[in-house]
């Protein structure tokens, strides 16, 4: 720790204090926003993270700290709340270098749903469903969130309540928003902390979470904790972290509360016809079911497409890997955590959870990820040929997978936008 973990924590409350006294009221310079931190540990397999470097404080930690204090009495913490929390307060050179190094993700899709929705986990899934049948039963009547879609966030966030982190929340977010990336975006959520401290949910020894600040089985920020959490179980505290009604009703008030719609599925694989037009196959192409019948997709197992809400096709593998038609509340998934890889990993433990079929389609699983040097130099190859991919950062979106569709189809391949190795190569032999 950069400041006073070589120092009592008496001593450091007592400067820090004083030095509130002496505060003129005006918080410390932070830097500028970025990407609001998921909930969830889960990464999308594809994705990978930008790195800056992380900027040196402005402001010595007592006068920055000083200046929340102030800040913090201003948005009617009390000052007892406050002073308990950073009683013993420690900055992180481990969350530091979390936020600063985070890994590159190169597992690709199924590898991440292997270790998701594997069988070990999807019968644990089942016997919690069993475990809380009349408590999962009650609140799937209240807000039409299934059961097996609780159980599966439940699942994929924490596997279970076995993992929910046990960084000090407090000490994290006092980190992140002091030297981090996204120091005005973490400020917000260690003043959300504050209140859920003065509220009385929780102690601030208790208060534990991930490096980032997610907190609970179900992995909420402390901004979603205050719009989403709630005392189910009637004992006057918002309990994330212990208390199987609060944790469960919370999740589903936060799930409705992105747009679940009740009564209707998540999705469901599907086949492609032959000559499918793949660049129709993103997330931001949505069409009535009925024109997707139209065009010859059906499902995986048969039978016909029904209904006619708006839904999109999105191929994670390319044209040998399955497709899946998502609705509405894939979407809403997705708004827990922004990546098609963990909503689609949600959904199929949900429905394996729930006695229905996996994937029944095989994946590509000869093909090796792109490291993110690869993937750069796949944009540069890409645009060198002037096909648009966007901008070299080594991620591989809607921009790039045109670019991919582009170069496949002048050379007489299917353009289905999946970058590979192989194809990789076939770009280097171009230069």
């Amino acid at each position: 720790m950069r400041f006073p973990p070589r120092h009592s924590a008496r001593l450091l409350l007592a400067t820090l204090l004083v030095a509130g006294c002496q505060s003129t009221g005006v918080t410390a310079p932070v830097a500028s926003t970025g990407v609001p931190a998921t909930q969830a540990a889960a990464q999308g397999a594809t994705q990978a993270p930008l790195t800056p470097a992380v900027a040196q404080p402005a402001v010595p930690f007592p006068q920055w700290l000083a200046a929340l204090r102030t800040e913090a009495m201003s948005q009617g913490i009390r000052a007892q709340t406050f002073d308990r929390a950073f009683q013993r307060v420690q900055l992180s050179d481990r969350v530091v270098e979390l936020d600063s190094s985070q890994p590159e993700f190169t597992r690709q899709v199924w590898q991440y749903l292997d270790s998701a929705v594997n069988e070990k986990r999807v019968q644990a899934g089942r016997e919690k469903m069993q475990e809380h049948a009349a408590l999962l039963n009650r609140i799937t009547r209240r807000t039409g969130v299934p059961a097996e879609i609780l159980t599966a966030f439940w699942g994929v966030e924490s596997d279970f309540g076995k993992s929910t982190g046990n960084f000090s929340v407090i000490d994290a977010l006092t980190t992140l928003a002091y030297e981090g990336r996204r120091a005005s975006y973490f400020r917000s959520e260690l003043l959300a902390a504050l209140r859920i401290l003065d509220s009385g949910d929780i102690a601030p020894e208790r208060m534990t979470g991930s490096w980032a600040g997610a907190m609970g089985q179900t992995q909420f920020m402390p901004t979603v904790f205050l719009k989403n959490a709630v005392d189910e179980d009637g004992d006057s505290h918002r309990d994330i972290w212990n208390s199987m009604p609060d944790v469960l009703a919370s999740t589903a008030k936060f799930v409705l509360a992105n747009g679940w719609k009740p009564g209707e599925p998540w999705g469901q694989e599907v086949r492609l016809p032959g000559g499918f037009p793949y660049d129709q196959a993103e997330l931001t192409i949505v069409k009535p079911v009925s024109e997707w019948r139209r065009m010859g997709v059906v499902p995986a197992g048969g039978a016909e497409l029904t209904g006619d809400a708006p839904a999109a096709i999105i191929v994670l593998a390319g044209h040998q890997g399955p497709a899946f038609l998502v609705r509405e509340n894939f979407r809403a998934i997705m708004r827990y955590n922004p990546s098609t890889s963990y909503a689609l990993a949600v959904a199929l433990l949900a429905d394996r959870m729930a006695g229905r079929p996996g994937v029944l389609g095989s994946w590509p699983r000869q093909e090796q990820a792109l490291s993110k040097d690869e993937r750069i130099d796949l944009q540069q190859r890409l645009a060198a040929l002037g096909l648009e991919p966007g901008s070299a950062d080594g991620i591989v979106g809607a921009n790039t997978r045109n670019a991919v569709r582009r170069f496949q189809g002048s050379i007489g391949e299917i353009p289905d936008g999946f970058a590979t190795k192989g194809l990789l190569e076939r770009l280097r032999q171009r230069s």
